[in-house]
């Protein structure tokens, strides 16, 4: 082992071992950080939406998710990529990334008393000099092929339900991206405030991309899209982001699990599977508690008779009608997948979870389970999108 990889393990354990003291006040030394940086440079407080709670929640997904990932370099820095590519939305320059780490050390200073020490200190002072090297340099490459943003144009906007809606919309220029992926999404009625909302289809000429949005109680952003969006508004788009997309060269079925808005990308994965015309054999379990809640189904069934490798599995709690009763995840137990097969998986974090699971428990290998991150507390495994903690983001895939 080399020197510096014996001070990148020892680095990563003192990084670890603080955070274990400081997550019982994490809310408390995320909002002394903001508190700071504001004071620092007061600029910087239009840069963030008017209510703080979301952003603090995305702090500290990003320190676990980081520590997370300390052994792992290729993922650390394809996370870190990411993050910076996605920071240009918010108008962060190269410059902000100093000021940042000398008020997060100083939070972190503040809420570890007796524990913090010269090491810790420094440990962090070397991971975050480096995320920031690493974020930094990504956003400035982005910059040199990619606008901030993209502004869109609604085209379309339908409600299959009181409190769904399906919203069409038009970037302004072409908006890269592959099925499966999600994006962010600000509206006029709330600036600075975004949500991730999955694309439900697949990248075509038209350059379309429509979303399927729930609104739900306290959702800022669903809400507005929902009851308040219509033809002719404009809304803005960050960079498109997300890891379950369709391995065109894998040779296995295709098992996708959805419930909720959760069926957008799988309906995206799908439409794509169609147009390159493999004719994978593909299984799909839709979930709901009831039948009200399998919204789409009628074309999805459509879709199903056109397409002889396609098949479509309704799973409902309260089955009443045609289908199979039970929870999405009991259904897979019963009706198990072939062990060869790729899962894709989008839906509420509970049934990502216990599909994941099961399927799992079937045999089926963790690298043939594809989903988004599900959210997760403070110190504990798996991660959200930006903002997870919100209640919006349960309408973004259900990730």
């Amino acid at each position: 082992m080399s020197e510096h990889d014996s001070e990148f393990d020892t680095d990563a354990e003192l990084i670890r071992k603080n955070l274990e003291v400081v997550a019982p006040r994490a809310g408390d030394l995320t909002s002394h950080f903001y508190a700071l940086l504001f004071l620092r440079e007061p600029a910087l407080r239009d840069l963030f939406p008017p209510a703080m709670d979301t952003q603090r929640d995305r702090l500290v997904q990003a320190l676990v998710r980081i520590v997370g990932d300390l052994e792992n370099a290729g993922e650390l820095s394809g996370y870190l990529g990411r993050l910076g590519r996605d920071h240009r939305k918010y108008d962060v320059l190269t410059e902000h990334y100093a000021l940042v780490g000398e008020c997060l050390i100083a939070a972190l200073a503040r809420y570890s008393g007796d524990a913090w020490n010269r090491a810790t200190a420094d440990a962090w002072g070397r991971a975050y000099t480096n995320a920031a090297r690493i974020m930094s340099g990504a956003a400035e490459f982005d910059a040199t092929v990619n606008p901030p943003h993209w502004m869109a144009e609604i085209v379309a906007h339908e409600r299959p339900a009181d409190d769904i809606a399906v919203v069409t919309v038009r970037p302004e220029h072409p908006f890269p991206y592959r099925a499966g992926q999600y994006t962010t999404v600000e509206t006029p009625w709330w600036p600075r405030v975004w949500r991730p909302y999955s694309i439900a289809n697949a990248p075509g000429d038209h350059g379309l991309l429509t979303f399927h949005v729930r609104a739900v109680p306290a959702g800022w952003v669903s809400n507005a899209l929902v009851h308040k969006a219509h033809p002719g508004d404009r809304i803005k788009l960050g960079p498109a982001q997300g890891e379950m997309v369709l391995d065109h060269f894998a040779p296995h079925p295709v098992l996708c699990v959805g419930g909720g808005t959760g069926i957008a990308p799988l309906k995206a994965i799908i439409e794509e599977i169609a147009y390159v015309g493999s004719q994978r054999v593909v299984d799909f379990f839709y979930g709901a508690s009831t039948h009200s809640g399998l919204y789409g189904l009628d074309e999805l069934l459509r879709l199903s008779q056109r397409m002889s490798w396609f098949k479509v599995r309704p799973a409902v709690d309260d089955m009443t009608l045609a289908g199979i009763s039970g929870a999405v995840a009991e259904v897979l137990s019963e009706y198990g997948p072939r062990y060869d097969c790729d899962a894709y998986l989008s839906g509420p974090p509970e049934m990502v979870r216990d599909s994941a699971r099961v399927l799992r428990r079937l045999g089926l290998p963790s690298s043939h389970i594809h989903h988004d991150p599900v959210a997760a507390g403070f110190g504990q495994p798996g991660f959200g999108p930006p903002g997870a903690a919100d209640a919006d983001d349960l309408t973004f895939a259900g990730h």
